[in-house]
């Protein structure tokens, strides 16, 4: 897995352009993003990358991939969960450094998940597992052996981490590509828009957890990691041009939470904080019965946070995305509800997480 592998499709003019990132195994949301952005014949859509594993549906996913035919303009890119994979297929380098302990923590992946559907899973033997994987599933491991690095057209770029430029690309390291860290944090800016996954964009926010896309028009880049599987409040983004040759960018997004209907008003937190991984730790002040009081190390700030959220590690109190920011609300406005408590309602709006103090009619 050296050097990326870039593929140059041309796109009609007047075609609808979709990205879809980060589905994570979750096919039920695939499904229904689908639909909700009424895909057709006509349109292209670029998955771009990170497809399978975390989620409980990897393998039916992936094979509703390979099967897919909704649009025949259809372009899967690889990122680093499915390179994963792959490497576990084609090679045993990582074995001692990494399956060895990755395969017995995710039971779900779709290593795992194809062993378990062939009847030979063990992890003691893992050249013998991987014979067995090559032989009985020769299908799927060509098909994320074919899967591109880059997608690039005229006015566009997408690669599941990232890239450091649009200059020489097929010299670049294909992993780097796929597992590319904070990518808006690199200060990188390029002459056609380049649209990324793989960090979930809340992670760049500090003060109000937000997982809509991320535009930058300044620098065209956009960011369309939703957290989808990997946050209680994650979701799955799609990002829309009318064409290739646009920057008419809009996105929808499908999380599968209930409905609401706000009935009160409320203005929004002048001041917040976004507890997000990396930067959870926590330090237990009050326990409560649905919501415990803590203390965010990190920032020393004070809030309370969902009981359900909170976790025990070697290094002590941490807990899931939390955070004490209010929503902007009007009445009439939509929600969707993360959460109902005594205290009040955790809510999306728009893509932001928040509470929501007020009353609320027709949760479905």
């Amino acid at each position: 897995m050296d050097r990326p592998i870039i593929i140059h499709p041309r796109f009609s003019p007047g075609q609808r352009v979709i990205a879809v990132s980060d589905i994570h195994g979750n096919l039920p949301f695939f499904r229904a993003l689908m639909e909700k952005i009424h895909l057709t014949s006509q349109d292209v859509l670029v998955l771009v990358g990170d497809m399978i594993e975390k989620g409980a549906d990897s393998l039916a996913l992936l094979r509703y991939l390979m099967d897919f035919s909704a649009t025949p303009a259809f372009y899967p890119l690889c990122g680093n969960c499915d390179g994963l994979v792959l490497n576990f297929f084609e090679t045993d380098l990582l074995d001692s450094t990494f399956y060895t302990s990755y395969l017995p923590q995710h039971p779900e992946s779709a290593i795992r998940q194809m062993a378990r559907e062939g009847g030979f899973e063990q992890l003691e033997d893992l050249p013998r597992l991987r014979e067995d994987l090559r032989a009985a599933y020769p299908r799927e491991w060509a098909w994320l052996k074919s899967l591109p690095t880059i997608l690039e057209t005229e006015h566009l770029v997408f690669v599941h981490g990232g890239v450091p430029s649009l200059e020489h690309m097929e010299e670049l390291n294909r992993w780097r590509c796929m597992k590319n860290d904070d990518f808006l944090g690199q200060g990188h800016s390029f002459d056609k828009w380049v649209i990324v996954g793989h960090w979930p964009v809340t992670l760049y926010h500090a003060h109000v957890p937000s997982a809509a896309p991320i535009l930058l028009p300044q620098r065209k880049i956009a960011s369309i990691d939703g957290g989808c599987v990997l946050k209680m409040d994650g979701q799955l983004n799609a990002l829309i041009l009318p064409e290739e040759s646009s920057d008419r960018f809009t996105w929808t997004a499908w999380d599968g939470l209930p409905v609401g209907t706000a009935l009160d008003p409320q203005a929004p937190s002048t001041d917040s904080v976004n507890v997000r991984w990396g930067r959870s730790a926590l330090e237990l002040l009050e326990p409560g019965e649905e919501l415990s009081l803590c203390r965010h190390r990190e920032t020393g700030r004070e809030l309370l946070i969902l009981n359900e959220y909170l976790r025990e590690g070697p290094k002590g109190l941490w807990c899931e995305d939390s955070t004490d920011y209010r929503l902007a609300v009007s009445p009439g406005d939509r929600l969707t509800v993360v959460r109902q408590t005594k205290y009040g309602y955790l809510c999306k709006k728009d893509g932001v997480t928040g509470w929501y103090f007020g009353r609320m009619s027709d949760i479905l």
